[in-house]
């Protein structure tokens, strides 16, 4: 159960990451689309799971490697956007979320 503070850190961090994400998107997914769905922060603050969703991508490893590789960047960018509001920006983990391709994967099981 997360804390109303961890609450309020998971919102201000998606919305901060999903516009630095639009922004720097387009050098590291060209023609695509980068979509934060969801920010979960560690109860201490410190580590932050960012799960993103890649659209329309073949091949989602080698984007999420590439996003990997420019994390303390993505990192740096989000410093400047929440300075004011917290001490200590978290160290960003990305994960691909394939919550849709599992759900699309039961609706094609299902429709039989």
């Amino acid at each position: 159960m997360d804390s109303v503070r961890q609450n309020k850190v998971n919102s201000l961090m998606q919305r901060e990451l999903a516009e630095i994400l639009q922004t720097e998107g387009r050098t590291l997914l060209p023609g695509g689309l980068i979509t934060v769905t969801a920010v979960r922060v560690s109860a201490d603050l410190g580590a932050a799971k960012v799960y993103v969703s890649l659209f329309p991508v073949k091949d989602k490893a080698a984007v999420l490697h590439r996003i990997k590789d420019h994390s303390s960047r993505i990192r740096g960018l989000l410093g400047v956007r929440v300075g004011k509001q917290m001490r200590v920006v978290p160290e960003l983990l990305f994960y691909v979320d394939d919550s849709l391709d599992r759900a699309e994967a039961v609706d094609k099981l299902l429709k039989g």
